[in-house]
């Protein structure tokens, strides 16, 4: 079942994206806000009791739906509540569109249009980038919003559904991630500044969350790329960054396709960034998606013959 739900979801989200600022999204971000506006005391055990309302709390509650629907009106009615889950969760379309826009406004040879398109994606002053560096922030900002969105995503839900949790996993790691986010954004005026002692929590708990499922897509990358180079790649960061989660994924990559991304060592003797190496991870990206897919169809297949 997990494989059919996945492979719908995501076909449904190819055919019918959903929007930016959607109930959905917005229901849980206000929610996430609700519970650390009244939660958040300073204090440690406070902010562990904030963390789990707001990420596990959910998941229990999705997990308890699915084995509702399993007890009252069969597999089926789950199998369609998986799909709607996944469909919330995970997806390319909730961020290729602003890929697609600067590397189109790159092909057209726009820098201008492309930086401020950068801008508006990572919320980050890019004027003075040369072209390379455009390129090689679109790549490592794709990269991670590709495993945050749909890596992380399909290891979390095959985890918990093979324990009979159907798609509670992919709610834990989307809202964790939104969590970790929403707990280190930038302090402004307007908004209430959030306790050193949650800040901790939200990092420890996503840190712990996203250590397997990174160095899976990691190796994800390295199957279907440069296997050596990228394995190489991956373990001189180890050696450099511990620890560094998003960096493993960026140094797979690297390996992967041979470009020069992050802070590593052998970055100078990769090719710089060009807009040719876009569409490079556009490939990486999609064999990985289709290696996860073979495998989940691979685990049916067995159970089902077992």
């Amino acid at each position: 079942m997990s494989f059919l739900s996945i492979l719908f979801a995501l076909l449904l989200e190819q055919a019918r994206p959903l929007k930016q600022g959607n109930p959905v999204h917005m229901g849980v971000r206000a929610w996430v806000r609700w519970v650390v506006r009244n939660l958040d005391t300073s204090k440690h055990h406070h902010a562990w009791l904030a963390w789990s309302t707001s990420v596990v709390a959910p998941a229990v509650l999705v997990a308890g739906v699915h084995w509702i629907l399993v007890w009252s009106l069969g597999w089926i009615a789950a199998a369609v509540w998986s799909i709607a889950i996944l469909y919330a969760t995970l997806g390319f379309r909730q961020f290729s569109h602003h890929f697609t826009e600067i590397r189109d406004a790159l092909v057209a040879g726009d820098e201008d249009v492309a930086r401020e398109k950068l801008a508006q994606w990572m919320r980050m002053d890019v004027s003075a980038l040369p072209r390379s560096e455009i390129v090689r922030h679109v790549i490592e900002h794709s990269v991670l919003s590709a495993h945050h969105h749909v890596f992380g995503v399909f290891a979390w839900y095959s985890l918990l559904a093979a324990l009979g949790l159907g798609p509670a996993g992919a709610v834990l790691y989307r809202i964790g991630a939104y969590f970790s986010k929403y707990a280190n954004r930038p302090s402004r005026p307007s908004t209430v500044p959030l306790s050193p002692a949650l800040q901790g929590v939200a990092n420890f708990a996503w840190h712990a969350m996203d250590w397997v499922p990174t160095r899976i897509t990691a190796l994800g990358f390295a199957f279907v790329g440069s296997f050596e180079d990228a394995i190489d790649s991956w373990r001189q960061h180890e050696a450099q960054f511990p620890g560094d989660n998003n960096g493993v994924v960026l140094a797979a990559t690297a390996g992967a396709v041979n470009v020069s991304l992050g802070t590593q060592e052998s970055a100078d003797t990769r090719q710089l960034p060009q807009p040719v190496h876009l569409r490079a991870v556009v490939g990486l990206v999609w064999r990985t998606v289709v290696m996860w897919m073979v495998f989940l169809a691979l685990l049916s297949l067995a159970r089902l013959l077992g």
